[in-house]
């Protein structure tokens, strides 16, 4: 991967970024892109359009997002003794919090602490088969009381599990927040290939990062809104199913290194997924499928249906180990996926061709 791509990548990464607390991500992506674009906006939802006008008037306006927001924590209530206790932010999973590191973004700052966790010598075989409920665990800062703890932690303030970006072997990396900082960097990188390809589309092209998807697809819904797209991709993650414990029946069989994903199903514009297949035979780029029978969890099912309707695809990245601090890629379809989007949007002419017929 491009130098300079990558360290954007740990960037957004490592920026905190909750759902309805993205704005440090937000601005990471907004300085990354603006040089590549003609304007760049943010709304009162925090959502980030960059525009790349075509060549001509009166194109087809084309959409591609990926959400910022990651998973997260909120500080709920601090006990007397300066014990911190919180809810999740998006889809927290309890086996996984207790012994986590976390990071508190309050006011001056980020501020560590760690989930506590009764010692297994003093738990009856009962509780050692049990999950702490998230309402019961908390959050330890090392205060001595209710009152030095509110003097640097208010209600309200956003929790991170602390990871770092990691390099596995080959092209494969961890970090928390691929979920969707994966989409958001392909997102960014479209917009910078078009622009270094020197050549104006036929379309006029709306790069959006968007916010608060893990709560209800909330950015998306108002961003699709403001732009008015005739078309839109989405690129969103996916669960990789060539870890040990995941069922390929559930989600068909795709891989990390093996290309981004095209999804199948009603949520999907025919002509537009077979656009995409055929820019991908023809650029010589490897792709993966999955079917979605259904409106799919991400912002490409409020964007289809947004107004009067909008000619809709999903590109989704293979990952493991989904909402853990450990979320795993390959850097490789990342690549891919940007590359087969901007193929893409070069070979699109007009709105109409995606009316299915």
């Amino acid at each position: 991967m491009r130098k300079e791509s990558l360290k954007f990548l740990e960037q957004l990464l490592d920026a905190p970024s909750p759902s309805g607390y993205e704005q440090p991500a937000q601005r990471v992506f907004r300085e990354y892109v603006t040089p590549y674009c003609d304007d760049v906006t943010t709304d009162v939802m925090g959502n980030v359009f960059a525009r790349v006008a075509g060549k001509g008037k009166n194109l087809p306006k084309v959409m591609v997002v990926g959400h910022t927001d990651e998973i997260g924590l909120q500080i709920k209530y601090i006990d007397d003794r300066g014990f911190l206790y919180f809810a999740a932010v998006g889809g927290v999973d309890a086996h996984l919090t207790p012994g986590k590191r976390v990071n508190i973004h309050t006011a001056a700052g980020p501020l560590p602490g760690v989930i506590g966790k009764k010692p297994i010598h003093l738990m009856d075989a009962k509780d050692r088969e049990t999950v702490v409920k998230l309402e019961a665990q908390y959050i330890d800062i090392g205060a001595k009381d209710k009152k030095e703890a509110q003097k640097l932690v208010r209600v309200g303030d956003a929790v991170t599990f602390e990871s770092s970006f990691t390099r596995l072997q080959g092209d494969r990396v961890a970090s928390r927040g691929f979920d969707d900082k994966a989409g958001c960097f392909v997102v960014a990188e479209v917009l910078r290939l078009v622009k270094a390809s020197g050549k104006k589309l036929n379309v006029d092209l709306y790069g959006v990062s968007s916010v608060q998807e893990e709560i209800g697809l909330r950015g998306g819904t108002t961003s699709c809104y403001t732009v008015n797209p005739d078309i839109g991709i989405c690129v969103e993650v996916d669960f990789s199913t060539d870890q040990p414990d995941v069922e390929k029946k559930h989600n068909g069989e795709v891989g990390l290194g093996k290309g981004p994903i095209l999804a199948r199903g009603a949520n999907i514009n025919p002509p537009l997924f077979e656009l995409l297949s055929a820019t991908a035979e023809k650029e010589k780029i490897a792709i993966q499928h999955t079917a979605s029978p259904r409106a799919t969890g991400t912002d490409a099912n409020v964007m289809q249906i947004s107004r009067g309707g909008v000619a809709t695809a999903l590109v989704k990245i293979p990952l493991r180990y989904m909402h853990t601090p450990v979320e795993t890629i390959s850097l490789g379809d990342l690549e891919d996926a940007a590359k087969l989007i901007v193929a893409t949007l070069g070979r699109i002419s007009s709105k109409e061709e995606f009316i299915p017929r």
